[in-house]
């Protein structure tokens, strides 16, 4: 089981490549898990959005460690590929705190765990990203650690010195341990090129309707493409959508396309 996982990490490592960036649809829970593996997936990224709301709660560190831990544990042990873990802040009060949500991340299969800024101050999130890289060293796994800001996402700071003030948290990032940077909210492929350019590590960025495609966005130089919660939204508007069509018209149309169900019953193992 440890060959395995030290084997998975490594794995995983080795798919951050701009040549042929790592696409990611990221899941919530062990159904979208194994329906996204099924689809061709190298890996599976969760989404925290996504866990949180099938938990029923809002997202933003409203996640106790030991809910995002479970739910993580149930992924890795339902699909084969390597398991990266969003967990957001790092579901800590401190850097403490997020080494031993990490530790029991790593304890739960996962090879890979974005932590995120948000409005924290930079120097914040690299005492958690040092903290979470002694962890893994602690483990033994060559865990990809993933350090996310939130510059352009939350339109952090002046708009005219944007993008030096990310590469400059990117580069401490990366020297507190980060493996790669993920700078969700850029679509605009003369940003993502300078990012990619002056970031030292694998460059994330998160797609949706209007960006560039996948083949695109290596040519810029992203080496990992993620969806973040759009697919768990697409599955809830597809929920409200067949649920809207019941109750004002009666009808069932947006069933047609469903999966079948002998198909989607196959992708889960019974219990031994």
């Amino acid at each position: 089981m440890i060959t395995a996982h030290v084997d998975k990490a490594l794995l995983f490592r080795s798919l951050h490549s701009s040549s042929r960036p790592l696409a990611l649809a990221n899941a919530w829970d062990v159904a979208s898990a194994r329906v996204i593996e099924a689809a061709g997936a190298p890996a599976i990224a969760t989404t925290s959005a996504g866990i949180a709301w099938s938990l029923g709660l809002p997202d933003g560190d409203h996640l106790s460690p030991g809910l995002a831990v479970d739910l993580i544990a149930r992924i890795v042990a339902a699909v084969d590929v390597p398991v990266t873990a969003d967990i957001e802040g790092g579901y800590g009060q401190d850097a403490a705190g997020v080494a031993d949500t990490v530790a029991r991340v790593l304890e739960a299969g996962a090879v890979g765990i974005n932590i995120e800024d948000g409005t924290r101050p930079p120097a914040e999130l690299r005492a958690r990203l040092a903290a979470a890289r002694a962890a893994a060293e602690r483990a033994g796994v060559a865990l990809f650690l993933n350090a996310r800001t939130d510059t352009y996402l939350f339109g952090l700071g002046d708009p005219a010195t944007r993008l030096e003030d990310t590469l400059e948290r990117a580069r401490g990032y990366i020297d507190a341990g980060a493996d790669g940077v993920f700078v969700p909210g850029v679509t605009d492929p003369a940003t993502i090129t300078e990012l990619a350019s002056g970031i030292s590590a694998p460059l994330n960025v998160m797609a949706g309707p209007g960006a560039p495609d996948v083949t695109a966005l290596g040519g810029l130089g992203v080496a990992r493409v993620s969806l973040g919660a759009g697919v768990a939204q697409t599955a809830y508007t597809a929920t409200r959508h067949a649920a809207q069509q019941l109750y004002d018209a009666g009808g069932y149309q947006p069933l047609a396309d469903a999966i079948p169900f002998p198909q989607l019953n196959g992708l889960f193992r019974a219990p031994h």
